[in-house]
This record gives C-alpha cells, structure tokens and sequence, in this order.
C-alpha cells in the first residue's frame, strides 16, 4: 500500500539537494557577468557569454539525461550529475583564462541539467499520488528560496570579501547537494534489454522529448520568456523609473508570497483539480505584468512582486505536477527533461528577443505587450489541457 506521506526522510534528502543546487545556480548567475569583465577585461558580450554558456550546457545535458535516465539507472545518474556539478564548481579557482571560464561553466551547467531533472523526476515518482501537487508545491519552495538567497547573498560575498570566497561557497553547497543523495532511496525502473537496445540505439528527434508532455511545456516556454522579462531587466526598469529601492525588495516579496501561497495552491490543485489554480495563475501572471507596467511608485512595483509569486509561482509548480499525471511512469525523465528544456529555452533567449523590443519601444511597452501574451495563454492552457482536465473532474 502506497504511503501518503510527503515529509518523509527521501523527500527532505531530495528538497534539500535541490536547494543547495539551486542556490549555487542563482549565487552565479547574478555575479558572473562582473567576475567576467572583472577579472578578464572582456566585453559585455563575451561576459554575456559566460553566463548563457551555462544554460547552453544545461540544455545539452537534458536532451540526453531524459532519454536515457532509466537506461543508465536514476541513482547513477545522479551521482554523475552531482559529480559533474562539484567539478564545475571546483572550476572556477583553477581558471586563468575567460576560455578555461567557459568551459568550465559549461561543465557546470552539464551537472545542473543532468542533477535537477534526475532529482525532479524522483521526487514526483516518491510523492503519493493524491498529494502530488502539495508535495510540489512545498518541493519547488527549495527553488524560490535559492531565487531569494542566492542574488543576496553573491552581493554580500563579493561586497564583504572576494569572488574567490564565492566559488568555495559554492563548492561547500555543491559537496553537500552530492554528500545527502548517498542516503536517497531511489525506485529505479526496470526495462527489458530489449528495451535499453532499443532507447541506446533509436536517435530519432521524437526521442528526445515527450509528445504528451510538449503541449504544457510550450506554455512554460512562452512563460519563461515573461518571467525572464522581469529577473532580467526589472533592475534597469526601475532605475529609469526612480524606483531602485523598491526594486531591491522585489525578489524578497516575491520569495515571501510564494511561501504563503505554493502550499496552499498544492492542496487546491489535489482536491479540486488542477484548473482551480491554473486559470487564475495565468490571470495573476498578467497582472503582475501590468502592474509593472503602469508602477509610477515603489507600492505599485512590489504589488506587481506579490501577483508575481501567486502567478507564475504557482504556474511553475502546477505545470510540473500535470507533467506527472499525464506521463506513465517508464516516459516521466523524458517528460520533465522536456519540460526543463522549455523552461530553460524560454529563459535562455527571453532577455535577447525582450531587450530588442526595449531597446525600441521601452521598457514599459515592452511589460505591456507581455501582460498581454500572458492572457492570451490562459485559452491556450484550455485547449492544450484544461478541457480535458474538466471532462475528467465531472465524471
């Protein structure tokens, strides 16, 4: 008989794996680009370089670790994702070149690909079927804390003492994410030989990602690009805007709503099914996005983080736990590495095709045509999967 615990000894092992990942991820991401022209003397452009070469590395991986997740064994897997993880952080000392730099963040984004689609995928396989969106939504809470923690806590470190500082930090955060997972029980599938033959030897494009699962990751690839709208260029908005304090905060009220409503948000989603949080996410979504838009003082600006949080937080999280009910156990790596790859896909060329239409029309053109497409998603979401979640809930 299946457990219906979510707080279980696998579950925290798992939470806390992702967040000291997540964590190392964001410490990164936000002081890269200054350690690059720092350190090195390149161009904007080749510091930019330094920070979506990790993407890039993260997406190569995904292709590969969805499909072949259950051929090579989860537990394995992660170990190696983990491994790759610590080595690319440990990188980041040896460097001496921007070249070295590249490469090295390209082999951390290899271990962050492979870590988190491997822990993602058993996380969801653990959690009791009747709490799956509680348990993801109390799981990707490790993911707004990291969001939280990390950009505050590069500017502390890099600030108070030295990048070097930073990268032990996060070679400790790393050694720890490895270190748990020894104690992780994983449920491993069993395939056929038959079927390893087949997956190790089948490279068709329709092998590297789930049919049922691209239609909610395509909506999660269009969201990635509004959300990457805001972690990108919120900071550059308010300074036009004379509002760079209230900015400061913005990521704080964020990470602080999305603990209040995620949970409650998972509950909703298991009892009255998952169009109940969906449709009034995507909602909110957009109306963060206007409130950005139209933020002529510091109040307007964080109200924008608060629908933020209770939007496309709950979307993140939502899209996930969908992923889960509509893929069979044996396809669920390939399904949430589709997914990762439209997340990431979105994020990684949302700040490109968003700073063009900036640099053009402004800032707040640009928040306003994405509140726009924002709503638009929402009839989307119904034809791709909130008909058919209805015609199940009324049977």
């Amino acid at each position: 008989m299946e457990s219906d615990k979510i707080w279980t000894k696998d579950f925290i092992i798992l939470l806390s794996s992702n967040f000291f990942v997540s964590l190392s991820f964001y410490l990164l991401m936000t002081s890269m680009a200054a350690y690059a022209i720092q350190e090195f003397q390149v161009s904007e452009s080749k510091a930019g370089l330094a920070v979506s070469i990790f993407i890039i590395g993260a997406l190569v991986s995904r292709l590969f670790s969805g499909k072949f997740i259950d051929v090579i064994g989860r537990k394995k897997m992660l170990f190696s994702g983990l491994i790759l993880f610590l080595i690319g952080s440990i990188s980041y000392l040896l460097v001496s070149h921007i070249g070295f730099l590249m490469i090295g963040r390209f082999i951390h984004g290899l271990g962050f690909g492979i870590s988190t689609t491997v822990i993602m995928t058993v996380n969801m396989t653990s959690l009791p079927k009747t709490k799956r969106g509680e348990g993801i939504g109390y799981f990707s809470l490790s993911n707004a804390a990291g969001t939280a923690i990390g950009p505050f806590l590069a500017l502390y470190l890099t600030h108070q003492f030295t990048y070097q500082t930073m990268f032990i930090y996060c070679i400790v955060f790393s050694a720890i994410a490895l270190g748990s997972s020894v104690f992780l029980k994983i449920h491993e599938i069993d395939l056929t030989p038959e079927q390893k033959a087949n997956i190790k030897k089948s490279f068709r494009f329709k092998d590297f990602y789930d049919k049922e699962a691209l239609p909610v990751s395509l909506l999660m690839f269009i969201s990635g690009i509004a959300y990457s709208g805001v972690i990108s260029f919120i900071n550059s908005y308010a300074m036009g805007m004379n509002l760079t304090k209230a900015a400061s905060f913005f990521f704080v009220v964020y990470a602080i709503f999305l603990f209040v409503c995620r949970p409650i948000a998972g509950k909703l989603f298991d009892s009255k099914g998952e169009n109940i949080v969906v449709y009034p996410s995507f909602a909110f979504f957009a109306i963060s996005l206007f409130f950005i838009t139209i933020a002529n003082n510091g109040f307007i600006l964080l109200l924008g983080g608060v629908f933020l949080a209770i939007g496309y937080g709950n979307i993140m999280s939502s899209m996930q736990t969908i992923i889960g009910k509509v893929t069979p156990p044996h396809r669920l790596g390939l399904a949430i590495s589709t997914l990762f790859i439209c997340m990431d896909a979105g994020s990684g060329t949302g700040p490109f095709v968003l700073g063009l239409i900036a640099e053009k029309f402004g800032f707040q053109t640009m928040y306003g045509v994405l509140a726009i497409t924002v709503l638009f998603l929402i009839p989307f979401y119904y034809f791709v999967h909130g008909k058919k979640a209805s015609a199940v809930k009324t049977l």
